[in-house]
């Protein structure tokens, strides 16, 4: 059987790294001056800041619990191993991982932060990744060589100064850019976790010959390369011509075995359900719970970019709405372990085309009605019938949230202005950005509020809908901040004609 891992621990001595310094500093760091003479005294670093004392005996667990008994504090005694293949509680409804928070409790905030801290880009297998440096919090009975990683996680806060100065007034703008990861996506987030444990039960001899999920692209580039580095065979069900070329070819190379089925997203969905009850294929669509311990670290991840300050807002896309409810749980987490004082207010954001939370919401969540999701630029997140929406429903109760959506005209526009102030984001970023632009303009959001847009996939994924804006190529859209490139004679004269007249329009 091939490696657990892309890095195999054995190859990795111990080191010690200082903590990245705060995106309050400025991006580039001025040089050391240059050293002229041996006399000149040397130039010292600050001391390197302490790696916390191993964590004692404590025993720390998880299990999976319905999530009922969680959303309306109701005890139960129903739970599971997670060494179960379970995606149900008894009645139906969804699980959820508890953690043993007595155990984590043994140790206060500041030995949390600290530890954390200290594993921040260290070598030392697997605490590296983003998502394992927090592993007590994640996954915490799983052996390091089971682990499959590609040290995911540790992405760029991005401070977006030009984009909040000149279209939002805001000084205090962030994008925490999660595409910038392995596949190109958040989504490695949970499937480094999802695939670690499958590697676990196999090598544990459980009947599990593969692992499944119904995909709009980015889901399926996840689990198949980090299959692929565990020799763990990956099978896909995507909708028929519904993706881009970039996130169809991740799976093929990766060596998936890929159905290209001709439904939505909605019925690939209900067909790796069904097949998953009757085969032993391991289902890693987010209605397994374990994906959402993955993807709740990069919330921790930002208030460590913050040196633990907690933001204002956090604006997440939405889709099956697996994401809202992680962002909320590593908050939480945080909160209730001692690390903050407080949670940020969220807001989940919706395509038009396929905004069944958002209808929900502005009914003052009285009924949920599913629905047929249309066509979007947005294609990760075209989902009319979402498998998370009670979790989305509670995590935006508990954070007193808000749910916007956008246009596919408003989504398109927000990407561009974006990508022109040094961006380059993908439209699912363009329906949070859009959020954020009505939020401010209705004055909910503040001009001094710190405010963290979650980018989920890297724009190189997305190029053609690019591609078809900048050349006006989109039926029924003005595109009125696309740039278009000048045809021009191969002459001086014509060049010049157009440089001038290029440079006074800048004035």
């Amino acid at each position: 059987m091939a490696t657990a891992h892309l890095l195999h621990p054995s190859s990795l001595l111990p080191t010690s790294k200082s903590k990245s310094p705060s995106p309050h500093h400025h991006h580039l760091r001025r040089p050391h001056p240059a050293i002229t003479c041996t006399t000149t005294p040397p130039i010292t670093s600050p001391p390197l800041p302490p790696f916390p004392p191993p964590l004692p005996a404590a025993k720390f667990s998880a299990k999976y619990v319905p999530f009922t008994s969680i959303s309306t504090a109701t005890p139960t005694s129903e739970s599971y191993s997670l060494d179960e293949v379970i995606y149900r509680s008894s009645d139906g409804g969804l699980l959820d991982v508890h953690h043993d928070m007595d155990a984590l409790r043994q140790f206060d905030g500041r030995y949390w932060r600290t530890l954390f801290d200290s594993r921040i880009g260290t070598t030392r297998w697997p605490y590296g990744s983003g998502v394992w440096s927090k592993k007590e919090w994640v996954l915490p009975e799983i052996d390091a060589a089971d682990i499959v990683s590609a040290f995911e996680g540790n992405s760029n806060l991005f401070w977006a100064e030009r984009f909040g100065k000149k279209f939002l007034q805001m000084n205090d703008l962030w994008v925490k850019h999660c595409g910038i990861s392995h596949t190109g996506s958040f989504k490695d987030l949970g499937m480094t976790v999802l695939v670690s444990q499958v590697n676990r039960l196999r090598k544990m001899n459980r009947p599990l010959v593969g692992v499944g999920c119904a995909s709009t692209g980015d889901t399926s580039a996840a689990l198949s390369a980090y299959c692929a580095a565990a020799g763990i065979p990956s099978i896909v069900f995507l909708p028929a011509n519904k993706i881009s070329m970039a996130q169809l070819v991740q799976p093929i190379a990766n060596g998936a075995f890929v159905l290209s089925i001709d439904t939505d997203f909605d019925g690939c969905m209900r067909l790796i359900r069904q097949i998953t009850t009757e085969l032993p294929i391991y289902l890693a669509n987010s209605l397994n719970s374990l994906r959402l311990e993955g993807q709740k670290t990069a919330a921790i991840e930002i208030l460590q970019q913050f040196d633990w300050e907690v933001p204002d807002w956090v604006i997440v896309p939405g889709g099956n709405l697996g994401n809202i409810y992680a962002f909320y749980k590593g908050f939480k987490m945080c909160q209730e372990l001692g690390l903050v004082d407080r949670i940020p207010r969220l807001v989940c954001a919706q395509a038009r085309n396929a905004n069944p939370l958002y209808r929900y919401y502005r009914s003052g969540w009285k009924e949920f009605t599913p629905m047929k999701a249309e066509t979007t630029f947005a294609s990760a997140i075209q989902i009319g019938d979402p498998v998370s929406i009670d979790r989305a429903v509670y995590a935006l109760q508990k954070s007193n949230g808000i749910v916007e959506e956008a246009t596919e005209e408003e989504l398109m526009d927000a990407m561009a202005l974006a990508d022109s102030t040094g961006m380059f984001v993908c439209p699912h970023t363009g329906v949070a950005l859009s959020a954020l632009i009505k939020l401010r303009g209705s004055g909910t959001i503040r001009p001094t509020d710190r405010t963290v847009v979650v980018s989920t996939a890297h724009g190189l994924k997305f190029t053609q809908a690019k591609v078809d804006y900048h050349s006006g190529r989109i039926p029924e859209m003005e595109c009125r901040h696309g740039n278009r490139p000048v045809s021009v004679k191969a002459e001086f004269g014509s060049v010049m004609d157009e440089l001038k007249k290029f440079l006074s329009e800048k004035r």
